[in-house]
């Protein structure tokens, strides 16, 4: 049903790391550390500026992939990995993009499933790897159904 869309990959779109989004994501994920938010433990770090939590780029813009038009519901987030060069710094602009990995099926108890895995990227301005992360996202046998007409 994908397989005609591994490889395709989304334009690289331009994020924002901004201190009030990251102050409210780790408020959201309940983890309060002052790195994330608090200006002096940032100057003073390893890093010299506040970071990212890890799973913030869940909240960044990837790109639309040309022909890969998945349904708005019914879909279920398997799993997710990151992979991190270095931490997002607050303040920093950033490109993110995403690919098709691979599409698969199985049959289990609930009919027959697919599974898309995609990959996220994220570039800093001179087009260097800062993270990538994998997603798996199951397709279930009645959005297949869907999806097939």
């Amino acid at each position: 049903m994908f397989k005609d869309q591994i490889g395709k990959q989304s334009n690289k779109v331009k994020n924002d790391i901004e201190r009030g989004a990251v102050k409210k994501f780790a408020e959201a994920i309940g983890d309060l550390h002052p790195i994330y938010f608090d200006e002096e433990t940032g100057r003073n770090s390893r890093n010299k500026a506040n970071i990212a939590p890890p799973t913030f780029p869940r909240t960044f813009d990837y790109g639309v992939i040309e022909g890969l038009n998945l349904p708005n519901k019914g879909l279920i987030h398997g799993e997710q990995t990151f992979h991190y060069k270095r931490p997002l710094r607050v303040g920093e602009t950033i490109y993110c993009y995403t690919k098709v990995k691979s599409y698969f099926e199985k049959k289990g108890k609930f009919g027959e499933m697919g599974f898309l895995v995609v990959e996220n990227y994220g570039e800093d301005l001179s087009g260097a790897l800062i993270f990538s992360s994998s997603s798996t996202i199951v397709i279930s046998e009645a959005v297949r159904k869907v999806l097939a007409r």
